[in-house]
């Protein structure tokens, strides 16, 4: 079976201090299967209006909406893929191949194999109606990298944290390092100055038996731009469609 993302870019001794409930969440997805959750996010969004013109136009994408909501059911469904550059997180370049070793080359160049991926489907119950996100995790040569969107054109590459102990400890954070927007074929890294900053904190909690997620964007001098949280119980599925 082939490590997943995260398993690629992140060395062991980090990963070993997860959880045991968030291994399988951050573990490979075996062909012919998905990795299936659902529960409910306390907030999604953003109460800062003057955002929600950008975050529409960020919508059409896939990427965030223009909501600022509480108690908004959701699931998401997570799919082994190999995403090529340029081929969008939507649909994948190719599927993962059963048995391929975990040395497989993990460079994104359309037309090759494609990177290691892990698609995911999160959709969310507005009172407006279903709105699904969609991202593709990688694994590339500079490291854990997650392409926003249908068509993958804004890309941001991530740290991945465990702490040992504290209120954490367990638990995976990933932190943006860099944020790309790709123009005319190319990369292009936006400045520390104007680049959004993502933390996303998955962990699990013993007590009531469901996994928690806080994701949280941000930018210098604005401060918080967006934000979601909640809880959900995820299990791994024979894959009976393609969502």
């Amino acid at each position: 079976m082939t490590p997943s993302p995260y398993q690629l870019t992140t060395p062991s001794h980090v990963l070993d201090r997860l959880h045991p409930r968030l291994r399988a969440y951050f573990g490979p997805v075996p062909p012919g299967s998905v990795g299936r959750g659902e529960g409910v996010f306390d907030v999604v969004g953003t109460p800062r209006r003057w955002l929600w013109p950008v975050l529409a136009w960020l919508a059409r994408d896939g990427i965030v909406f223009p909501v600022w909501e509480r108690a908004v059911p959701f699931t998401v469904e997570n799919r082994p893929a190999r995403v090529g550059r340029g081929c969008g997180t939507g649909r994948e370049a190719h599927p993962t191949p059963a048995g391929r070793p975990a040395s497989t080359p993990t460079g994104s160049h359309p037309g090759a194999a494609g990177s290691v991926a892990v698609r995911a489907h999160r959709t969310f119950r507005f009172r407006s109606g279903d709105r699904t996100m969609v991202d593709a995790i990688t694994a590339e040569p500079e490291g854990l990298v997650d392409h926003l969107g249908h068509r993958g054109r804004l890309s941001a590459t991530l740290r991945a944290e465990v702490d040992v102990d504290g209120p954490d400890a367990g638990a995976l954070r990933l932190v943006s390092t860099r944020v790309t927007v790709r123009a005319l074929g190319r990369d292009r890294s936006l400045p520390s100055v104007l680049a959004p900053r993502v933390t996303l904190v998955e962990r699990f909690d013993d007590d009531a038996d469901v996994q928690r997620v806080s994701l949280v964007l941000s930018a210098p001098v604005l401060g918080t731009l967006y934000r979601y949280e909640g809880a959900f119980r995820y299990e791994i599925a024979p894959d009976t469609g393609r969502g």
